[in-house]
């Protein structure tokens, strides 16, 4: 099999070269359209299930909601674990699954358990949380005004009715949370003298204004051959007419809601808030990135509607983005790209010294950019990103194994077959000699290149979050040794062929002279003296076991993102305002601390909209943009003193 393809191959030159034209293609445009994400994503397949009760305490929230809804999703198919949080006004079930199970399958299983459950009269049936990853919250952005008479119920409405419609449209987009702020509500403050004084109860009044808000169609009125709509506006929009409902009659006076009641604008009940650079309570938008989705794309694309909204804003309302995914994507691709570019440029300088011939450098070094499009047009068919696991673990001299053993055969076989006939080579006999030299070597190559692939195999059957963070790297190790092996055997060959020199010189390189100088006296001392060998070997091993041992360990490399989180937790029961506070007083301790490291601090406390983060109001969360290590004047001065 392996001399036929070589002999193919050599047969059919032009149409093997088209062939590595269309890899060019193909694999270019694989690799422009591959995912790119800072590291593997290990979020096993889960679904959040929540609830918000705001009339509940935890206990009332486990018993009538939480446990309800565990005893309806137990028992579906691939379904892992149940776990749940109960909190003030809050039920959230999370359930994971086995990777096999299809996320949107998962949502529909547990949808229609849901639908079987009985709940309170009063209490809104769970929601399922977005179709994302614990790596999916991508994008965070502020809202926030420079003018003292916008208040926080107007930055709340311009959040949920202006700019998260706008960006839920994005492509890739599963959810826009919205974080603080107050959710504008009508509330209607019953005086229970009053509703005794007309002898009504606190039902009746309910029921006045649930069947005295809204809006109905009354059918059609035709007339002269015209039909008109008719249609009941009975929708309250105001204070005022939410006041002017009639409850009932009393001696035959109507009695209105604002005659027993006070109605006033005010806001749901509070479960978070957040405040940025100490200046007080701002409202932040979080965007989650749909799974399986291209974070560098979304976070892109956010961005820009993000831009284009803000110009439709009033001019006192800034909308500024606090944290992006991209700059660590890019960061992390800079590295990856720098690492591998480097690794390339040592591999070829290595290659071109030991060949000691400049063509046959260049065709040994063809495999490396060709193998890198072998394996990123098959990443991009198996849903691999591109990330720092994935490409960062390229070894670039195991992928020209194969075409260096190709090549170097080659030239040997020319140089030894124009020592014999003491003239340079005709035509047929160098094609006679580029066809049996592939041939020799054919086996060993194989066998080389399938046990450094083989070795790559066990990772394979890793399960869990080990799989999914190292099962990418073992994968695109596999793909470009499989395309370094299919390279060798069959465009290594016909280059080869079409550009070594005619005349080879039988003269060694000297950098393969002075290893051999170095090498001879080291192996005579090393054969002379084996026990001495044989000791130090096993000392040496010894000695870097128990280094090795106590190493240490890292689950994900360490990536410098530019920002810091940091947590506070106070006392349980602390309050909203008092929280807010706190928060604002150490934003601007630390910018007056740190004024030449921190660009940017916002903290959010409690839970957001969608609670994807269920926390409660004593647990805060510190979120520092930093600015680059160059103009960390106070952190430079520490280490020169």
């Amino acid at each position: 099999m392996l001399n036929w393809l070589i002999t193919t191959s050599l047969k059919n030159r032009l149409l093997v070269c088209v062939f590595a034209a269309a890899l060019v293609l193909v694999g270019g445009r694989a690799l422009t359209n591959l995912p790119v994400d800072a590291f593997p994503d290990t979020t096993p397949v889960q679904v959040q299930i929540n609830a918000t009760v705001p009339s509940l305490n935890a206990e009332e929230a486990e018993a009538q909601i939480t446990i309800p809804v565990e005893l309806a999703i137990g028992g579906l198919p691939g379904l892992n674990n149940i776990r749940s949080v109960s909190k003030f006004g809050l039920s959230q079930v999370v359930a994971t699954f086995d990777d096999n199970t299809s996320i949107f399958r998962a949502r529909h299983l547990i949808t229609e358990r849901l639908q079987t459950i009985e709940l309170p009269a009063g209490i809104a049936r769970p929601q399922l949380g977005p179709i994302s990853t614990g790596l999916g919250e991508v994008f965070h952005y502020s809202v926030r005004s420079d003018n003292t008479n916008c208040t926080l119920t107007e930055l709340r409405e311009i959040q949920d009715w202006v700019i998260k419609p706008q960006l839920r449209k994005v492509r890739g987009v599963a959810e826009v949370n919205t974080w603080g702020g107050f959710e504008k509500q009508y509330h209607v403050i019953t005086e229970p003298q009053r509703l005794v004084k007309y002898g009504l109860t606190l039902e009746q009044l309910i029921e006045a204004l649930e069947a005295n808000n809204q809006n109905v169609g009354g059918g059609q009125v035709v007339r002269g051959g015209e039909s008109l709509l008719v249609h009941g506006i009975g929708l309250a929009t105001d204070t005022d007419q939410i006041g002017n409902i009639v409850i009932a009659s009393h001696n035959g006076v109507p009695v209105r809601v604002h005659d027993v009641a006070t109605v006033k604008l005010d806001h749901e009940i509070r479960r978070g808030a957040v405040t940025g650079a100490g200046k007080g309570e701002i409202v932040l938008g979080l965007g989650f990135m749909l799974m399986g989705e291209n974070s560098a794309v979304v976070t892109r694309e956010l961005r820009k509607k993000l831009a284009e909204v803000q110009a439709t804003l009033p001019p006192d309302v800034i909308v500024q983005t606090l944290y992006d995914r991209t700059e660590l994507v890019d960061n992390v691709i800079r590295t990856v790209e720098h690492n591998l570019l480097a690794g390339a440029l040592l591999v070829i300088a290595v290659l071109f010294a030991f060949l000691g011939n400049l063509r046959a450098g260049l065709v040994v070094t063809a495999a490396i950019p060709l193998s890198m499009l072998f394996a990123g047009d098959l990443m991009f068919q198996t849903g691999i990103s591109a990330s720092l696991l994935s490409l960062g673990a390229v070894d670039f001299g195991l992928i020209v194994d194969g075409s260096v053993v190709m090549v170097e055969n080659a030239m040997r076989r020319l140089a030894l077959r124009q020592h014999e006939l003491g003239r340079p080579l005709t035509r047929e006999e160098r094609e006679e000699t580029f066809t049996s030299a592939p041939l020799e070597v054919a086996r060993p190559v194989a066998f080389g290149v399938g046990i450094i692939l083989i070795v790559f195999l066990p990772i394979l059957a890793l399960q869990g979050v080990e799989g999914k963070l190292f099962k990418p790297m073992a994968l695109t190790m596999i793909f470009a040794l499989a395309g370094s092996l299919l390279l060798a055997l069959t465009l290594t060959p016909v280059l080869a062929s079409l550009f070594l020199p005619k005349q080879v010189q039988e003269k060694e390189p000297w950098l393969a002279r002075v290893t051999h100088r170095l090498y001879e006296p080291l192996l005579g001392l090393a054969i002379r003296f084996r026990t001495s060998t044989l000791l130090g070997s096993l000392a040496l091993l010894v000695g870097v076991t128990f280094l090795a041992l106590r190493m240490g360990g890292e689950f994900l490399p360490k990536l410098g993102e530019g920002a810091i989180v940091g947590t506070t937790v106070r006392l349980a029961g602390v309050s909203v305002e008092e929280a807010v506070a706190y928060n604002i007083r150490i934003e601007k301790l630390l910018l007056a601390e740190f004024p030449d490291e921190i660009t940017n601090i916002w903290s959010r406390l409690g839970s957001a909209e969608i609670a994807t983060d269920p926390m409660g109001i004593e647990l805060t969360d510190f979120f520092l943009a930093l600015k680059p290590r160059s103009q960390w004047r106070r952190i430079v001065a520490v280490f020169r003193g």
